[in-house]
């Protein structure tokens, strides 16, 4: 049997990178989906190849820096039927030093990071724990462990939700759990429009910026969306039910420091 078969799971920023192949795991384990982004096209065709594969999935084009849309939604999805597994997986927020960021540069970021899973959660776990199941799944960054240069206000963002996750492991009741997912150099949109930044902002080439970044991965390469995506995916199964609170790196050996 497949390990989410009978699982409804709610993904945002599925319409690309992580996301999406978030996505593609969990409906190879048998999960039903609803998959949440901005950009309808490539989610009406994420859904229509999930479906040619004999997987159930549907999706909501929606901003989630739209509070009140994002509220009605999730209350509807809690009244018809529920979701079992939550992942909040956002792209973070533009590339820049902290001393230039503006406060509504602030603002957006916790909009539609920590604002929005915290309205998916209130709208979510009653459910969760009628049925004795959930998982919440936080897609964020190494950054909550050591900050990244000229990423100012992602590692502000990023450290938040690492601490609001940590905080409701201790408050969630028993099984349902909350960990996060701490991707490295990752194969994704996100880390070409970095990586172009940098270069253009170094005045070097966008080789030369890979390279010294792979020069600190011991793996020697970028991930695959695919394998932050296997992590994800184990962490969302029953298997995992006593890991709560953790703040998994998925960074080829990356990062320095052992907590």
């Amino acid at each position: 049997m497949k390990s989410l078969q009978g699982k409804r799971a709610f993904i945002t920023g599925a319409s690309a990178g992580i996301g999406r192949a978030t996505a593609l795991r969990f409906a190879a384990m048998g999960a039903d989906l609803v998959l949440v982004a901005r950009r309808e096209n490539k989610l009406q065709s994420l859904v229509s190849e999930i479906q040619a594969e004999g997987g159930r999935a549907e999706y909501l084009a929606l901003d989630l820096a739209d509070q009140r849309m994002l509220s009605e939604s999730a209350k509807s999805l809690a009244d018809d039927g529920g979701i079992d597994i939550l992942v909040n997986n956002v792209s973070g927020p533009a590339p820049g030093r902290l001393l230039d960021a503006t406060p509504a540069d602030f603002e957006q970021g916790f909009t539609v990071h920590l604002f929005a899973a915290q309205t998916l959660v209130q709208s979510f776990v009653d459910g969760m724990t009628e049925r004795g199941f959930g998982r919440i799944l936080n897609v964020i960054s190494t950054s909550v462990r050591e900050p990244i240069p000229n990423l100012g206000v992602s590692n502000t963002v990023r450290g938040a939700m690492a601490s609001w996750a940590k905080t409701l492991s201790r408050e969630l009741p028993s099984g349902i759990t909350v960990n996060n997912i701490l991707p490295g150099f990752t194969n994704t949109e996100r880390l070409a429009a970095l990586r172009a930044h940098l270069a253009k902002e170094r005045g070097v080439s966008e080789a030369e910026v890979e390279q010294r970044w792979l020069a600190t991965v011991p793996e020697g390469r970028l991930a695959e969306p695919s394998e932050v995506a296997a992590a994800i995916g184990f962490l969302a199964s029953p298997e995992a039910g006593f890991i709560r609170g953790v703040n998994l790196a998925v960074d080829g050996g990356r990062t320095t420091s052992i907590a």
